[in-house]
């Protein structure tokens, strides 16, 4: 295990030489603390749960169900979510004579980073387990081979994904396909016509063979061999699985997939030359060029094109069940509101490329903002105009799938979704600015998954965006207590003139951090993940 150990030696030096620059360490602390520290207590509450002997009939209805939430949780958030944990970085290790099976234990390994909720929680029931004198000591082997068949498991998904999406013609039917296969399913479970299908598969008296049914009879001492020879044998099958998609990865030039060969003498512009064009059109350099760049580096990420997808596609199927209910009615608040809400959602899904890090995927080349002889507010100014340009498409995306979906739409509903959109962005953008001089890092755009954990957004939201939201909620305070639209419009513009007067006030407060940090905001957008991305 030589190189494992070089591997993991020269990833701490590339951590400890790389946020000492980037000055995060406390805000991620804080966020890591707030997000874990909620499935710690989930944790414990599921360990106090299954210790108690008198609970033996509920660990028997209920742990294959939830063994088999926790599977659906940890192979399909992250993926859903476009943040798969840490990875190995292939490009820096191929050139090494590494046994690809070590690399394959150390991918293993690392797939503990998208699902550390999900560790957490079988730890909890691993701990009950074996204080609970009900249970058979020997039966948290089963939760542990579970662990390792999820870890497996996500290796193979990851890759496989991973290597779709770099296809630049599957890419988008790749993820419309996860997207509205997820999105249908939850639909159908939410309006109860699936609900018995679910409790059938996850019992563990009817289907003994599945993993999540094989590990709770394990558990509970029923079966034992048998549902130990299912469970090894399920591991057994999904190590071949993984292994034969990481070596399927290791050989996959993501380079070469994601090539196109460009039109050949294209007669005039195309339109999407006009849309990179239309800034220009309405402000004079070097802000209209700016915005243009903005907009062609951002429409030619995968990166972003992933998140932009997933505004108008996850964002609508996620809110679409819980909106509609058991009986297809729309008369709840989120019924009623469903497009500012869908709306408001994708701000958060936008905000990871658009706010918190507009320099990212700059990286090194952000050195030229601070030698052309431009302000540095030209620069925030238009990758702003930029953000809020992709915003609105955004929102007029999901209004044209709403109003194919039928959902309520009138022209109060239009004004309300766009004008609260626009306050709530305008928050957001007085902590973005900030955030992108005084935390900036480099990110790779040829990437479709961030590297951050699952639960890293959010747990942002638990901090940032309840700031950001207040002044809506205000207006929509203001509407309920005193029944009128005129009072919620009044409030939002109030909102809009304070949002414009923070925003001034944190624009130049960016542009003096930026005064004082340009050689570390350089350095940490220059510098480069280890063989561990991430």
């Amino acid at each position: 295990m030589n190189q494992a150990r070089a591997i993991l030696w020269a990833q701490w030096r590339t951590v400890r030489n790389f946020y000492p620059r980037s000055g995060g360490i406390a805000w991620v602390s804080l966020i890591g603390a707030i997000w874990y520290g909620g499935w710690l207590v989930a944790a414990i509450a599921a360990a106090h749960l299954v210790s108690d002997p008198s609970n033996l009939e509920l660990i028997h209805s209920a742990l294959p169900g939830g063994l088999l939430l926790v599977f659906l949780y940890w192979q399909v958030v992250p993926l859903l979510m476009a943040a798969t944990g840490s990875a190995l970085e292939m490009r820096k290790l191929k050139a090494y004579p590494i046994p690809v099976r070590q690399l394959f234990a150390i991918e293993v390994l690392l797939r503990v980073t998208a699902g550390i909720e999900m560790c957490l929680v079988l730890l909890g029931v691993f701990t009950g387990i074996l204080v609970n004198p009900g249970l058979p000591d020997a039966g948290a082997i089963g939760i542990l081979l579970y662990m390792v068949f999820n870890l497996l498991v996500a290796v193979g998904m990851r890759d496989l994904v991973v290597r779709l999406l770099a296809h630049k013609r599957l890419r988008e039917i790749a993820f419309f396909v996860l997207v509205l296969g997820a999105g249908s399913l939850q639909l159908i479970l939410a309006r109860g016509t699936l609900g018995g299908g679910f409790r059938i598969v996850a019992s563990a008296d009817i289907f003994k063979v599945w993993p999540w049914s094989a590990a709770s009879n394990l558990a509970q001492g029923r079966d034992a061999a048998l549902s130990l020879t299912y469970l090894f044998a399920w591991c057994v099958i999904a190590s071949a699985f993984g292994l034969w998609q990481f070596s399927r990865t290791l050989t996959f030039d993501p380079a070469e997939a994601g090539a196109s060969r460009a039109p050949s003498n294209p007669s005039g512009l195309r339109p999407i030359e006009r849309f990179y064009r239309f800034p220009s059109a309405l402000f004079r350099d070097p802000l209209g060029a700016l915005i243009e760049k903005e907009l062609r580096s951002l429409a030619r990420s995968p990166r972003f094109r992933l998140v932009f997808l997933m505004g108008f596609t996850f964002g609508l199927v996620i809110w679409l069940p819980i909106a509609l209910g058991r009986s297809g009615a729309t008369q709840s608040f989120l019924g009623a509101n469903y497009l500012t809400v869908v709306s408001v959602y994708s701000l958060l899904l936008l905000s990871e490329v658009c706010f918190w890090n507009s320099f990212g995927f700059d990286r090194s080349a952000a050195q030229i903002y601070f030698l052309a002889p431009i302000p540095f507010s030209k620069v925030l100014i238009g990758k702003n105009l930029g953000a809020i340009l992709f915003i609105l498409l955004e929102i007029c995306a999901v209004t044209t799938v709403c109003a194919f979906l039928g959902m309520p739409l009138n022209a109060v509903k239009l004004a309300e979704a766009f004008s609260v959109a626009a306050v709530v962005s305008l928050f957001l953008l007085c902590a973005g600015n900030l955030m992108s001089v005084r935390n900036a890092r480099g990110v790779n755009p040829d990437s479709s998954f961030r590297s951050g954990a699952a639960g890293r957004l959010q747990a942002i939201l638990l901090v940032v965006y309840p700031v950001a939201f207040f002044p809506a909620a205000l207006a929509y305070l203001a509407r309920y207590a005193f029944e009128s639209e005129l009072a919620f419009f009044l409030v939002l513009a109030f909102d809009a003139v304070a949002g414009i007067i923070v925003y001034r006030i944190a624009l130049e407060s960016a542009i003096e951090s930026a005064a004082e940090l340009k050689e570390q905001i350089v350095a940490a957008l220059a510098a480069g993940d280890g063989p561990i991305s991430g």
